[in-house]
């Protein structure tokens, strides 16, 4: 059984579509290289790129992106509701079949060597992190691309790989190797955003909600929504419709509804067993009933 990889980086760039399709290019000439899903938003001013492949394919699709991305994103210029430290902002690798993380780790850590080389600060995060204060994502972030000048002159926050001084340009890069994570986000029919970051608070695990949710509040001005953002860490422990339905009821305490949700990027068929079971009822569900699971090699 040959090995799978699975990559998702984030970059800095959701309004020139243009830019966008360039550094998909260069993931695109990658032979091997299956591309799942290019996920962008304007508000955010973000995209998400998912693929997949052998381990060496992916970390070179991976290498040519971020060359790509570092020399056409200034975060100077950058201005978007989504949190981000830099132009590659996180990029997370995903063991999907026949690899351990210690061997996906290792990938992650040439992946940012070479970022590094490039001039790029580099933070390894989650299964690669190098000290506990920086597993998770969050932390290392805070502050966002603003405060990390000043943050790099802390010696607690010299980066892992490359120049331990500010790259106005690049920002800094965060990556690592992961759970497979959901991101799922919930629009409401308001256009107050600090009812969405009420919300977010009252979901998200550091202030006593719902285990393995992270969660913020963020305004869509285009759709003239607000959304709470989230990233569902354990969709097993903690799956959809028990996050869905609270954010349904913390809305329904401000007189808001819910406009619709959205799944970012492709998603582990095992997320979706709970839905099926929650909102069909069908509580004796299980996802070897599916027929196309047979198929899977």
């Amino acid at each position: 059984m040959r090995p799978v990889l699975l990559c998702e980086p984030n970059i800095s760039e959701g309004k020139d579509l243009l830019l966008v399709e360039r550094v998909l290019d260069r993931v695109r000439a990658v032979a091997g290289v299956k591309i799942l899903d290019v996920s962008s938003d304007a508000d955010h001013n973000r995209s998400v790129f998912t693929y997949l492949g052998d381990p060496l394919q992916v970390l070179a699709a991976t290498e040519a992106l971020a060359a790509e991305a570092v020399g056409l994103i200034d975060m100077r210029l950058h201005h978007g509701s989504h949190p981000r430290m830099g132009a590659i902002d996180v990029v997370p690798f995903i063991p999907v079949r026949g690899l351990t993380n210690s061997e996906a780790i290792e990938i992650a850590r040439r992946f940012g060597m070479y970022l590094g080389a490039l001039g790029v600060p580099v933070y390894y995060y989650e299964e690669a992190a190098t000290r506990p204060e920086r597993r998770l994502l969050p932390d290392i972030r805070k502050g966002q691309y603003e405060a990390l000048e000043v943050k790099m002159r802390n010696p607690l926050w010299a980066p892992d790989e490359g120049p331990s001084e500010f790259n106005p340009r690049a920002g800094a890069t965060v990556t690592g190797v992961r759970f497979p994570l959901v991101a799922f986000n919930v629009n409401l029919r308001s256009t107050d955003v600090g009812i969405a970051e009420r919300i977010a608070r009252s979901v998200r695990n550091t202030n006593g909600g719902l285990r393995h949710v992270r969660a913020i509040g963020l305004a869509l001005e285009e759709l003239g929504q607000v959304q709470v953002s989230m990233n569902l860490v354990n969709y097993f422990e903690t799956p959809i419709p028990r996050v869905l339905e609270m954010v349904r009821s913390e809305a329904a305490r401000y007189g808001v509804a819910v406009a619709g949700a959205e799944l970012v990027g492709p998603l582990p068929m095992g997320a979706l067993e709970e839905v099926v079971k929650h909102y069909l009822q069908a509580h004796d569900f299980r996802m070897e009933q599916i027929i196309e699971t047979a198929l899977l090699d």
